[in-house]
């Protein structure tokens, strides 16, 4: 018994301490180098507005540009203010979140004005979870009230529909 246990003992250390080493191979054919291709998106390649994707904190802030945008609207221009929004994410013109969308310079007024910090009511949360939620958005990037605009730069755009006082345009 003795025996075997140190022939046992033996052939694990043999075993244990077996190296094995690579061979390598060397070419004379120069290394290829890689090449980027160049493609030309006029949109994002994934939805970045899909609920998944933007954070709490992004949809509390939306809310409360909602709550400071739309107060007084209709509820469908609350929601129409958050997927101006959306939009604005996911076309390449634009940041790729909604905090960059939102404070991009000179975006939205209340930004400047400081409205934004106010908190939201109910009914800007419900509409910016209904606007994550709606597959059938309206295509618009803008939104203004004819009213009380100061740009003569957005009447040039193409309004696409009028919701509660304020006009939405491409």
């Amino acid at each position: 018994m003795k025996k075997i246990l140190m022939l046992v003992t033996i052939l694990t250390l043999v075993i244990g301490s077996y190296t094995v080493y690579a061979e390598s191979t060397k070419t004379n054919k120069p290394a290829e180098t890689l090449t980027a291709k160049k493609v030309d998106v006029d949109t994002k390649e994934s939805s970045v507005t899909d609920k998944r994707f933007i954070k709490e904190e992004e949809v509390k802030l939306l809310a409360r540009l909602v709550h400071a945008e739309a107060k007084g609207e209709p509820y469908e221009g609350k929601v129409a203010v958050a997927e101006v929004v959306l939009n604005r994410v996911e076309h390449e013109q634009f940041p790729d979140t909604v905090k960059e969308v939102i404070y991009q310079r000179n975006a939205f007024q209340p930004v400047q004005n400081g409205a934004i910090n106010k908190p939201a009511g109910e009914e800007a949360i419900k509409a910016v979870e209904d606007a994550l939620e709606n597959e059938n958005k309206i295509d618009c990037l803008y939104f203004y009230n004819p009213e009380t605009a100061t740009s003569q730069w957005i009447f040039t755009r193409d309004v696409v529909k009028t919701i509660g006082k304020h006009a939405f345009a491409i």
